[in-house]
Parts: structure tokens; C-alpha cells; sequence
């Protein structure tokens, strides 16, 4: 079944539990994270094997691991499995139902452009976070491979539980099959935009929500389809 707000417009609001790093789950055999690969040393003994921080406005192209991105599970059975593989982030769902985020922890924007290019197999969703914060939450754009689409905000409630209300859901031919897609979020002031290969699909006022900065990330989401495979082949972090 796919995620209801997805196909919920009139919902108030959906409630599912998730891990939070360092905190103990609510929900019975919650699902743990996949730690990331261990990154290569350098040829010389005296190179760190940490990279340098990216500037504030970068793009990461996923061909190699990188220790700044924190990855929590919200709701599955199973765990969802992080990579950096074959030049791109691959985030696997073996169980329906399992929803990850991923969120690049460097610097914090007020307004920024995100985008990137990203392939479902066989199907779900993924999407692009902006202005994360854990005190006052996050907008969260999602696209599903049957052209739905959606923005949510997300909050954490307690420790082990988090909070998603829908803002906008709605669906577009230009989304189906979401292979080689390239996604775009562009927060700025109070008003969000989402995009597909660079086409405007909606644009929102969100004044009533109030978030004003925060981290740029990324999510993923497997349906009934599982298991499924999200692929980030790159991320943009822009002006505009």
C-alpha cells in the first residue's frame, strides 16, 4: 500500500515511528541503520582519511563515501541498506513500506536550490529535503514512480517518534516511472517550488509553517513494490 499521504489530500496529519541516532525506538524490532562503508586512506600515511567539508554551495556526485551525511529510518520492517556504489547513493528497501532520509549535515540554508538526478527500481518514491532542523522540523518534496507527488512537513515529536503532515499532494504525467529523473527543490522566503527535468510543477506558499532554515537531504521510500532500489547518481546544492 503506498503512503497515505500520497494518495491522502484531506489527511490532517500521519504519525509513524522511526530511529533517531543515539535514541531508543518506540516501535518492537525497530530497524537499524546500515553504517556507511568505511572511506579509503590516502596513498601517504600522514593524508586524513576524512575529506575536506564542501564549500556551501557544492555538488556531490556519490563516488566515494561521505562521512557527512546521517541517514534515519522512519517505519519498515527491515532495514534499509545505504551505499556509495557504482557512482551514485543507492538506498535499498527489502521490506514494503520502509521510508529513509538522508540529510547532509555541513551547512545550514535559508533559501537554496536542491537538485538530483535519481532512478527507482522498481518503484516508490524519493524525494529532496530542505531546511531540516531537529527543533522545528522539515519540508520534504516526494515523487512516486506512478506521478504522484507531494510536500510534507516533518517534525519530530518525541524521541523515537516523528510527526509528517501533508501540504500539497497532487500527480504528474512528467513523474512516471521516475528513472533518470532529475528532481528539484527550490526554497526561498516562504515559498517552495518543485520541479522535474527542470519543468515547474507547483509552487507553494508555505507562510503558515514558519520554517525559516535549516540542512538540505534527500529521501526514499519503497510501497508494496519492495524490494526497491533508489538511486542518487548526484546532488546540486544552488543559489538558483
Amino acid at each position: 500500500m503506498k503512503k497515505h499521504f500520497l494518495v491522502l489530500a484531506g489527511c490532517l496529519t500521519l504519525t509513524v515511528a522511526c530511529n533517531l541516532p543515539l535514541s531508543t525506538p518506540t516501535v518492537e524490532s525497530p530497524p537499524t541503520q546500515t553504517p556507511l562503508p568505511p572511506l579509503e586512506a590516502e596513498p601517504t600515511p600522514q593524508a586524513s582519511a576524512t575529506p575536506k567539508p564542501p564549500p556551501l554551495y557544492f555538488t556531490e556526485d556519490f563516488n566515494v563515501a561521505s562521512p557527512y551525511w546521517v541517514f534515519i529510518q522512519i517505519g519498515g520492517a527491515q532495514p534499509a541498506a545505504t551505499s556509495f556504489q557504482n557512482g551514485a547513493l543507492q538506498i535499498a528497501a527489502s521490506a514494503p513500506d520502509t521510508w529513509l532520509v538522508g540529510i547532509h549535515t555541513v551547512h545550514t540554508y535559508s533559501n537554496v536550490f536542491v537538485r538530483a538526478a535519481v532512478s527507482l527500481e522498481p518503484g516508490g518514491s524519493a524525494g529532496l529535503v530542505c531546511r531540516y532542523t531537529e527543533e522545528t522540523g522539515w519540508y520534504e518534496f516526494n515523487a512516486a514512480s506512478d506521478g504522484t507527488y507531494g510536500i510534507l512537513l516533518g517534525q519530530w515529536l518525541a524521541p523515537g517518534v516523528v510527526k509528517y503532515i501533508p501540504m500539497i499532494s497532487d500527480s504528474n504525467s512528467l513523474l512516471s516511472g521516475l528513472r533518470g529523473a532529475e528532481l528539484g527543490f527550490f526554497c526561498h522566503d516562504e515559498m517552495l517550488e518543485l520541479y522535474v527535468n527542470n519543468t515547474l510543477l507547483r509552487r507553494y506558499d508555505a507562510t503558515n509553517y514558519g520554517l525559516t532554515e535549516g540542512n538540505i537531504g534527500i529521501a526514499a521510500a519503497s510501497f508494496a513494490e519492495a524490494p526497491m532500489t533508489a538511486a542518487f547518481e548526484w546532488i546540486k546544492i544552488e543559489e538558483k
